[in-house]
């Protein structure tokens, strides 16, 4: 795109130096507010140039498990179809979830507590609608 250009006659002035200028020092500043506010721009040093990051530094290298298209399968004996309704390899039951039970009796153990919070004066109506929910689902 480039640079704007500034427009004719009144509008030829740049103005975007005089607003980062005014943020510079509070307008109204109580006795020492001004130097607090200096100190705390002082410590939060903004970036150089808004394009200079490096993602891959931030986010870390490529995951060493992903396989890129044309690269070999890591699992050569495994079909496609594995975990799908219909072809070969393991069925639906290969991606289903575990076994509830587990989860619902340490949900059982907590209800008590859990009524205890609800009847509590201070208890939102959200929390105390989360746990006549859980009641009904146990």
């Amino acid at each position: 795109m480039g640079t704007p250009v500034s427009g004719p006659g009144q509008f030829s002035q740049r103005t975007d130096k005089a607003v980062s200028n005014a943020n510079s020092t509070l307008p109204d500043a109580q006795y020492g507010e001004n130097k607090d506010f200096q100190e705390q721009k002082a410590g939060a040093a903004m970036a150089s140039s808004p394009g200079g990051m490096d993602i891959g530094s931030l986010m870390g290298a490529m995951a060493p498990s992903a396989v890129g298209l044309g690269e070999p399968s890591s699992q050569p004996d495994t079909p496609v179809t594995d975990g799908a309704a219909l072809g070969a390899g393991a069925g639906m039951e290969a991606i289903a979830a575990p076994d509830a039970s587990a989860a619902t009796d340490q949900m059982k153990s907590w209800l008590v507590a859990m009524e205890w919070i609800a009847n509590q004066p201070g208890t939102s109506d959200a929390n105390r609608n989360m746990i006549r929910n859980m009641k009904t689902m146990l």
